[in-house]
């Protein structure tokens, strides 16, 4: 699959893992974004399911099981070239998501991985409306008592 310069849009998923009050988040090993502070993700292979790459992502990236819960958020992450031609195109599916074993180690496309606490956001640089997202469904999560 052509991740940079694409024909269409890429299918992506992201999981704002919570343990103990605190969010997983990766830095990024990998363009678009390297060196910046995410949430854990990635693309959804051909005949898999978005649970089930979620869950693959996560273990791949951080070495952790997790429990979802909902999707709480659809967004589209477009990078775009000096010349505004689309660079990347994700549409990408936000799951809200417990910890349910294993130690939190970087692995395949992270640099860095650790649990933060959302009133420590603004300490990492992250894209464009990252932290929005994060708080937001850290938010509802409660709301609605999944967390």
């Amino acid at each position: 699959m052509k991740r940079s310069d694409p024909d269409r849009p890429i299918a992506a998923v992201g999981a704002i893992v919570v343990k103990d009050g605190h969010v997983l988040l990766i830095r990024r090993g990998k363009a678009p974004s390297y060196g910046i502070w995410s949430v854990p993700g990635g693309a959804v292979h051909l005949g898999e399911s978005l649970r089930d790459a979620a869950r693959r992502e996560i273990r791949e990236e951080c070495g952790i099981e997790i429990d979802l819960t909902d999707v709480l958020e659809a967004v589209d992450r477009i990078t775009r070239d000096a010349q505004g031609r689309t660079q990347y195109h994700y549409v990408v599916i936000d799951y809200l998501a417990r910890w349910a074993s294993g130690e939190v180690a970087s692995a395949s496309d992270s640099l860095e991985a650790r649990w933060v606490a959302p009133a420590d956001l603004s300490q990492y640089q992250m894209t464009s409306g990252t932290a929005d997202v994060i708080r937001k469904m850290l938010a509802a999560g409660k709301r609605e008592g999944v967390i």
